[in-house]
């Protein structure tokens, strides 16, 4: 059992396992990883995907110190450096979305960040810009259409 459940334990009187403080783990995971990609996320098999669900998004992400966005700019710096385009686009996506990135911040990351990860990295991702925002700007009008 984790320290934080110990304590919540003692100071409520009620005994908590620990497979019900990793279900619980694994629930906010869940939550968190749906809302920081916006799109629903189920449950999945595995090792892996259960500690990307609990450890990854129902603790690192939860953790204080850093907003959503902080988090996002890291992320976007780290995924262009490696070269990790597939998993970009998804953030990418995600962060216009949401609301945490407008379409001029992604355009001067693309600037900023070529000057560090190399011109190739940076005309990839200006690519993937582009085409998130064109992607993001065809979702505003339809929701204006619908309107």
């Amino acid at each position: 059992m984790d320290q934080a459940s110990s304590e919540q334990s003692s100071s409520t009187g009620h005994e908590i396992t620990e497979a019900q403080a990793r279900a619980a783990r694994r629930t906010r995971g869940i939550e968190r990883m749906s809302e920081i990609y916006n799109f629903e996320v189920g449950d999945g098999p595995g090792d892996f995907y259960g500690y990307t669900l609990e450890h990854l998004f129902g603790d690192i992400w939860e953790r204080p110190g850093l907003s959503l966005r902080d988090r996002r700019l890291l992320l976007i710096g780290l995924m262009v450096a490696d070269g990790l385009s597939d998993t970009l686009q998804v953030q990418l996506d995600s962060c216009l979305d949401k609301g945490d990135l407008s379409a001029d911040d992604l355009e001067e990351i693309v600037v900023f960040l070529s000057h560090y990860a190399g011109w190739p990295k940076g005309a990839g991702l200006n690519n993937q810009v582009s085409t998130a925002i064109g992607r993001h700007n065809k979702k505003l009008a339809k929701q204006a259409e619908e309107l």
